[in-house]
C-alpha cells in the first residue's frame, strides 16, 4: 500500500474527464495480490494499470466505483494486528485526501452500494481478479473477452475501454514527469551494463549492473530484463551465458517509476570493438530507427513508420548482398520479415506495451486490423498519432533459426534467390541487433526521452568496460 506520488487534484481530474466521457455508472478494479506457494508469501503486488491511472495508488483488493460524478474507493479495513508486521498504514480518511475520492469504504459494503446499477468495467488478466469481477457483478465473459479485445465488449464495456484508450494515449503533465524519471533511470542502468561488460562474465552479472541502479533509485523493472549473447531469440530471459569476445550482448531493459514505463534496447560488442560485419549490420539498424523517429509527428499513422523501418533495413540488406530486388517490393512482398519479424514498436506509459489488456481496440485504430502478412501481422500499434503520445521505435536484425531454417518463411525467398544465403553467411557473428527509444510525438519534432543513452557505434564500443574504478562487479 502506498500513497500517490502526485497530488490528488492530479487524479480528481483524470476522474472527471473519464466521467465526462462516460456517463454510466463505472467499476474499476485494482487487483488482488497473488501468492507465491503459500497464502502469506505474496508477489510484489502492483495495481491494475487503469486502477493505478485514475486512484495513483497500489491499494491490494480495492474496486473504484463513479456514478454521477462521485467517486467512491472500497477495501478492506487494515487488521488489528498488521502494525506489528507491516508498520501503520493510511487510514480510510488519509487515502481519501491522498486519491481525492469522495470517501473510502469498507469493502463488505460494496454489494449493497451496487444494488441496482449497471456498471460499465473492463474483463481483468488476472484470473482472481476477474472470477471477483464475474462474482460481484453476475456477469461472465469468455476466453474471447477476457480483456483481449479481440471480441466486442458490452456495449457500456466497450465505451469504458475507448474512453479509457482516449485518455492513457496522450499523457498528461504528471504522466510525462514520471516517464522521464524512468527514462533517466534507464540510463543509469544501460551505462552500468555497459561499463559492466568484459569477456569470462556471465550475463546475470551485467543484468544485476542494471538492475541494481533501477533498485537505488526507487524504480522496479518495467519488464524482465533481457540480457543475452543469443538476440536471435528476441524475448529471450535466459541469463547464463558466458560472454565472449567476438559477442555482442543485445540489452532491452527499462526502469519502471510509480509504474510509468521505459522501454529501451542497446546492443553492444562484449570485446568493446565492432567486428565489420557487426558494424555494418548496427549502421543499418541505427539508419533504420533514426528516419523512423523522426517520422514520430503529429497526424502521423504509425504503420507509415513501420514501413519506413522495413524499407531502410532491405535497402540495407540489398546494399550488402544478402537480399536481391527492389526494396519497396521486396517489403511489399514481406522479405525484410526474414530478419525484421517484428514491429517497429508500441505504446508504452504505465504498461510497457501500454493498454494491450485491451488488446487491438487500443493498438488500432477504427476500422483498421492486423494484416495477416509474417512479420506485418506482429505491429502491435496502428493509430494515427497526436501530441501527448509516447511510443518505442525499435527496428533490429535477427539471424532466426526459427525463420532462416522455415521452409514455409523462407523458402518462397530461397527459390527465387531473393535471399543470398552465401551471403548471408558472411555475417554469421551477429546474432541479434536491436536498437530501441521511447519516443514522446510533441507539436515538433520528436522528444526522445531516451536519446542520453549512447546508441552510435563507436560511441557504444567506448563505454564497455570502461568502469574500474565506478566499483560494478566482474566476479561470475
Amino acid at each position: 500500500m502506498d500513497f500517490p506520488a502526485e497530488d490528488a487534484s492530479v487524479f480528481v481530474r483524470r476522474r472527471t474527464r473519464l466521467g465526462d466521457l462516460v456517463p454510466d455508472p463505472v467499476i474499476v478494479f485494482g487487483g488482488r495480490p497473488r501468492p507465491r506457494n503459500y497464502a502469506a508469501n505474496t508477489l510484489p503486488f502492483r495495481a491494475d494499470s487503469h486502477f493505478l491511472y485514475l486512484v495513483g495508488a497500489n491499494l491490494p483488493d480495492a474496486v473504484l466505483v463513479g456514478r454521477e460524478g462521485s467517486w467512491e474507493l472500497f477495501m478492506s479495513p487494515t487488521p488489528p494486528d498488521d502494525a506489528m508486521w507491516h508498520g501503520v498504514r493510511p487510514g480510510f480518511d488519509a487515502i481519501a485526501r491522498s486519491t481525492g475520492v469522495s470517501r473510502v469504504r469498507p469493502s463488505d459494503e460494496l454489494r449493497a452500494a451496487l444494488a441496482g446499477l449497471d456498471l460499465a468495467t473492463v474483463p481483468a488478466i488476472d484470473p482472481s481478479t476477474r472470477s471477483f469481477q464475474a462474482s460481484l457483478l453476475g456477469r461472465t465473459w469468455g476466453a474471447e473477452d477476457e480483456g483481449s479485445g479481440s471480441a466486442p465488449l458490452g456495449s457500456r464495456d466497450a465505451s469504458l475501454a475507448d474512453a479509457l484508450v482516449a485518455l492513457r494515449s496522450v499523457h498528461d503533465d504528471a504522466a510525462l514527469t514520471h516517464l522521464r524519471r524512468a527514462a533517466e533511470g534507464s540510463l543509469a542502468g544501460h551505462l552500468a551494463g555497459m561499463h559492466s561488460t568484459g569477456s569470462g562474465l556471465r550475463e546475470s552479472t551485467v543484468r544485476a549492473a542494471i538492475e541494481a541502479e533501477f533498485v537505488a533509485r526507487g524504480m522496479d523493472c518495467a519488464y524482465g530484463s533481457i540480457v543475452t549473447v543469443h538476440g536471435e531469440i528476441l524475448h529471450n530471459h535466459a541469463h547464463h551465458h558466458i560472454l565472449e569476445d567476438g559477442d555482442l550482448l543485445l540489452v532491452d531493459a527499462g526502469a519502471e517509476d510509480a509504474g510509468w514505463a521505459s522501454d529501451v534496447t542497446r546492443t553492444w560488442p562484449v570485446s568493446g570493438r565492432f567486428s565489420p560485419t557487426q558494424r555494418e549490420f548496427y549502421e543499418i539498424v541505427l539508419r533504420a530507427q533514426l528516419a523512423s523517429i523522426d517520422m514520430v509527428r503529429p497526424g502521423v499513422r504509425y504503420r507509415d513508420i513501420h514501413r519506413r523501418a522495413c524499407v531502410v533495413l532491405t535497402e540495407g540488406l540489398v546494399d550488402t548482398g544478402i537480399l536481391r530486388g527492389d526494396p519497396e517490393s521486396l517489403v511489399d512482398r514481406g522479405a525484410h520479415a526474414l530478419l525484421f519479424p517484428h514491429g517497429i514498436g508500441h505504446l508504452i506509459g504505465l504498461d510497457v506495451h501500454d493498454m494491450e489488456d485491451l488488446g487491438d481496440r487500443a493498438g488500432y485504430g477504427p476500422g483498421w486490423q492486423r494484416s495477416q502478412q509474417f512479420g506485418l501481422k506482429y505491429l502491435r500499434l496502428d493509430r494515427v498519432l497526436a501530441p501527448g503520445t509516447m511510443v518505442t521505435i525499435e527496428p533490429g536484425l535477427y539471424q532466426a533459426p526459427a525463420i532462416l531454417d522455415n521452409a514455409e518463411l523462407a523458402g518462397p525467398f530461397d527459390r527465387d534467390r531473393t535471399l543470398d544465403r552465401t551471403r548471408l553467411a558472411m555475417f554469421r557473428d551477429v546474432r541479434g541487433i536491436r536498437i530501441e527509444d521511447d519516443v514522446l510525438c510533441t507539436e515538433g519534432a520528436p522528444d526522445v526521452l531516451t536519446a542520453a543513452i549512447p546508441k552510435g557505434a563507436d560511441e557504444v564500443a567506448a563505454m564497455v568496460g570502461d568502469a574500474g574504478a565506478a566499483g560494478y562487479g566482474r566476479t561470475r
